[in-house]
């Protein structure tokens, strides 16, 4: 189902602040979300870079390249971060939520010390 912009950025702030010891503060003139006010995993991509409304997030070893090639439409690479796998996740598109709380929370285990991904169960 597609949302207003600003529905969006409520819904993927919510998934990311439930994470625990995560901040949000603008970086590069963007909301971002990090662990511990320091590693990034989340940023949200406000159409900076094109005419898109995103969020660029780590990503597993290969994901990104899966996911882009089996649903462009949904999923690209990311400028600036790309190249590190990272994916972007397009947000004007209908999404799936439930989808996307676990990109959010696969990032957040990418990036989090194992200290805090042990508190996800």
């Amino acid at each position: 189902m597609e949302i207003e912009p600003s529905q969006a950025l409520e819904r993927l702030r919510r998934l990311c602040l439930a994470l625990p010891e995560t901040s949000e503060r603008l970086s590069h003139g963007a909301p971002t979300w990090f662990v511990r006010g320091k590693k990034t995993f989340v940023t949200l991509a406000d159409h900076h870079h094109d005419d898109r409304l995103a969020f660029w997030c780590a990503a597993p070893p290969g994901a990104q390249q899966a996911m882009v090639a089996e649903e462009p439409e949904r999923f690209f690479r990311p400028p600036y971060v790309g190249h590190r796998g990272w994916l972007g996740v397009y947000l004007d598109v209908p999404a799936d939520w439930a989808e996307i709380a676990e990109i959010v929370t696969e990032a957040y285990r990418l990036i989090a010390p194992k200290s805090l991904t042990a508190r996800l169960g």
